[in-house]
Formats: structure tokens, sequence, C-alpha cells
């Protein structure tokens, strides 16, 4: 036997009964006679009882989703040149990883090569001119190691520093924060770097 929702038609039947529910609850009068059967009235059943309703089925609800922001590095990226208020100049962006951390300074409008940015001054990513170096303040962990273009032009440069057309930073589902100084060689300033400010959490 099945359960009837609000709203609808539906039929009971045994044997000897067919009822029958139109959209206002009430017994159709439409129905032939059967042998062993009355009429009814409304909701008036024979003996002096009524069917009323008691209460709903209710509609089964969606489960809630949670949705989960996809997995991203947060980067901060410092100028190597002071605001007017002589504060760093920090650029925050967000990316996924997998990528070179060229391709994701480029695309995010970070300036990377200063003043080798015209075409015939670097050499497009192909890691011989040097013209990308980096310094990686933080997130040196999720870094592929240097490879051997970036041992034979970093030689002299500190171990932090890397050229970003060789760099790929984590992979795609991977998550935490690079701090980037950016030209270091043009940097003429020091700044420190507080540990616990996650540049992923601005996003």
């Amino acid at each position: 036997m099945g359960a009837l929702g609000p709203n609808t038609c539906g039929s009971l039947a045994s044997p000897s009964t067919v009822l029958v529910f139109n959209r206002c609850s009430q017994f159709s009068h439409q129905l032939p006679f059967r042998p062993g059967t009355q009429r009814v009235r409304g909701n008036e059943l024979h003996g002096g009882g009524k069917i009323s309703a008691v209460g709903t089925i209710p509609e089964k609800q969606p489960e809630a989703v949670t949705l989960e922001e996809p997995p991203a590095i947060g980067f901060a990226f410092v100028s190597s040149v002071l605001l007017p208020d002589g504060t760093p100049d920090v650029q925050l962006r967000s990316a996924t990883g997998g990528q070179k951390l060229r391709d994701i300074m480029l695309d995010t409008n970070i300036d990377l090569y200063g003043p080798y940015a015209r075409p015939l001054l670097n050499c497009a990513g192909g890691g011989t001119c040097a013209t990308c170096m980096v310094e990686v303040v933080e997130g040196k962990e999720l870094l592929n190691p240097r490879t051997e273009k970036e041992k034979e032009k970093l030689r002299k440069k500190p171990k932090n520093w890397r050229l970003a057309c060789q760099t790929v930073v984590g992979k795609p589902d991977s998550r935490g924060t690079v701090v980037i100084q950016q030209l270091p060689e043009w940097k003429a300033h020091e700044w420190k770097y507080q540990k616990g400010i996650s540049a992923e959490e601005d996003f």
C-alpha cells in the first residue's frame, strides 16, 4: 500500500473496495458500485468515521554539500623598490601549483625582468640568460630542486636564489605560501618576513 502526498491523486485498492482521492483529499463520487461497497459523502465513512489529514510526508531534503576551495598556493611578491611612504611594495597573488614561477609572475602582471623586460634582452624562459633571478624567502619546500642550468648560472649566488624559468612551484593539489623577492640584484632595502601570516588566506 503506497503513501500519498498532498495535492495528488491516487488510489488504494483491495479485492472489495477501491477508494480514489481527488485533489481536495475527498473521495470521488464517480466510482461505480461493486458488490459489498457503499458510496460515501465527503470524508465520512460508513459507521460514522471520518478520514482526516494528520500530517504530510516531508519532501526529502538534499544533503548539504560543503564546497571546498580548490587547491591553490598563495604568493607574496616583494618589489625591489619601496613605496613612497618607505614601506615594502608587496603584491599578493594566488595560483594553482605545478606551474613554472616565471609563467605565474608574467600571467599575474608581476615584474620579473626589470630593465631586461624587452624580448631581445632575455632568453624568454630558456634558462640561458639568468635575467629572471628571484630570491625565495619562504616556501622553498614547495619548489623543485635546482636544475643543471641553475647550478651553472647561480653557482656564485645564495642558495635561495632561483631562476624563475626553471622553478616549478608545487603540484596541482599543493597548498601553501611562497614569498618571493623580485630582482634581488637590484634590491635597495632590507626587510624581514614574519611567519604565521599566510598570503594564501588573503585571496
